[in-house]
């Protein structure tokens, strides 16, 4: 009788479009019960990214039917999980199995990065000598839409493929052995990961509030300011600048925790997305807060375009003076939102380590669940971009084979249309509809199995009570995000 409430609520509405996605998620399940998990669930599952696309693209917003079905299917699962699932059945999902021997050697890693390097300098030349329109310049294009989208999808869905294509440490290691060693400066202990978590938070804060950030000329100005900034941290502190004072590279660190390849013993393994977070080192308080971080300012994303948010700010949606006239609104949405999420999530943890009479530290307990909600975040993510990806992806197609704006066809692509064909359809809006509410509940599902598993390792009794407030601040986190997926949006 799990899914009553689901088939109650979903017969007021359209019960053919709510079957298909109870279908679409129990199939997904299904598989895992059966012993598929590792490559059943994790190729629908979280496999997405925080990001953003150079302009706005298609919005298609969910229907009511979809909304609350999903809502209600993710709060069925919950208690399922939570009071049903055995407790062998939680663990188990997440065990790993190890593959081949892992011995790359190092010069490849700064072959890659080094190539990566030059790109992105090409890039970066032609943001501020090319074409003006950024659906035309293959920088922003490939900033926003390849990188910020694609390859953080990728490196959350397979795991962590930034080492081999950052564009820091082929350039660090060519340096240092031009000069013949490196300074050597010890990165202040004090410092913790702080200066990433901020650097973090100006990235996200350019992308939502700056007036232009798309515009190629500025956006190369920030992106060879970041590089040079980093270059030099990791040219006097070493690598662990990377690891605690790149926001990018933190953020990426994490999400390769949730993709389903890592290292475990020497050699390569694979398992369900996030059995490195349950198997692998447990991660500072720093990682753990830029968990909740990343989760929040994506909910904000969604949130400050919504005719609410521009509502609260005194604004007609219909005639939206434009991104100059909210920058300091936007900039404070985004910490409030922020310092709300981890209070509330600080607070349901608080309250599970009570009832379930847990003897943890709150700041212990925080650093292992916090990470629990990175599936939610990209599942999200996933379900917010994918329209707008489909499109810009094709401009982005388009850039490369023309990225002087020149009329050239370098890829050989002749006339070269981009196609909103799949938006005029009533299956494939259906299809569309179907994949954004399934990546939010399967995110939620991951999510909350992982947060279960860690539960049963941390705790061996009265886990229902210890995750049952985190459990209602993840189903709060689902209804969100299917909410804002459902609202209007104003720009």
């Amino acid at each position: 009788m799990i899914f009553r409430a689901f088939i109650m609520v979903s017969s007021q509405y359209d019960p053919r479009m709510c079957c298909q996605i109870l279908s679409f998620i129990l199939s997904v399940i299904r598989t895992v019960a059966k012993g598929g998990r590792v490559l059943g669930v994790v190729a629908l599952s979280a496999g997405s990214a925080r990001a953003h696309t150079s302009e706005g693209g298609f919005v298609l917003l969910l229907p009511t039917d979809l909304y609350i079905g999903s809502g209600v299917l993710a709060v069925a699962l919950t208690v399922a999980m939570l009071l049903i699932l055995p407790e062998r059945a939680v663990t188990s999902s997440f065990c790993y199995k190890r593959l081949w021997q892992s011995g790359a050697k190092p010069w490849i890693r700064n072959a890659t990065s080094l190539l990566s390097a030059i790109c992105l300098a090409w890039l970066i030349y032609v943001g501020l000598e090319g074409p003006r329109d950024p659906l035309a310049n293959p920088l922003p294009l490939t900033v926003w839409t390849l990188w910020w989208i694609g390859f953080v999808a990728i490196q959350g869905l397979f795991g962590d493929l930034w080492r081999w294509v950052n564009p820091w440490s082929g350039p660090v290691w060519l340096f240092r052995w031009l000069i013949g060693g490196s300074i050597g400066v010890r990165y202040p202990s004090w410092l913790g990961h702080w200066v990433g978590i901020f650097s973090f938070l100006a990235l996200v804060g350019f992308v939502l509030a700056d007036v232009a950030p798309s515009d190629p000329a500025r956006l190369a100005r920030v992106v060879a300011l970041y590089w040079g900034l980093t270059f030099a941290g990791m040219m006097v502190f070493g690598p662990r600048w990377r690891l605690r004072a790149d926001g990018v590279s933190m953020m990426l660190t994490l999400y390769a925790r949730v993709g389903m390849f890592g290292h475990k013993g020497g050699r390569v393994a694979i398992g369900l997305n996030g059995w490195k977070l349950l198997h692998g080192r447990r991660l500072g308080f720093g990682p753990a807060l830029l968990s909740l971080l990343i989760l929040g300012s994506g909910i904000f994303d969604g949130l400050n375009e919504t005719f609410w948010w521009l509502d609260l700010l005194g604004l007609n949606p219909l005639e939206f003076p434009g991104r100059s006239a909210v920058v300091w609104q936007t900039l404070g949405g985004l910490v409030v939102a922020n310092v709300i999420l981890v209070c509330c999530f600080v607070g349901a943890l608080w309250l599970g380590l009570k009832l379930g009479r847990v003897d943890m530290a709150l700041r212990q307990a925080f650093c292992v669940f916090a990470p629990t909600v990175l599936p939610i975040a990209l599942g999200y993510h996933f379900a917010h971009y994918f329209t707008s990806f489909l499109v810009q992806s094709q401009y982005a197609l388009a850039a490369a084979s023309d990225p002087w704006a020149r009329g050239q066809d370098l890829l050989g692509l002749g006339t070269f249309y981009v196609s909103t064909g799949f938006f005029n359809t009533q299956e494939s809006v259906r299809l569309l509809w179907l994949c954004q509410a399934g990546g939010v509940v399967i995110g939620h599902v991951v999510a909350l199995l992982l947060a279960h598993a860690v539960a049963l390792r941390a705790t061996r009794t009265r886990v229902a009570l210890t995750q049952a407030p985190v459990a209602i601040f993840m189903i709060y986190c689902t209804f969100l995000g299917l909410w804002l997926l459902a609202s209007p949006r104003g720009f």
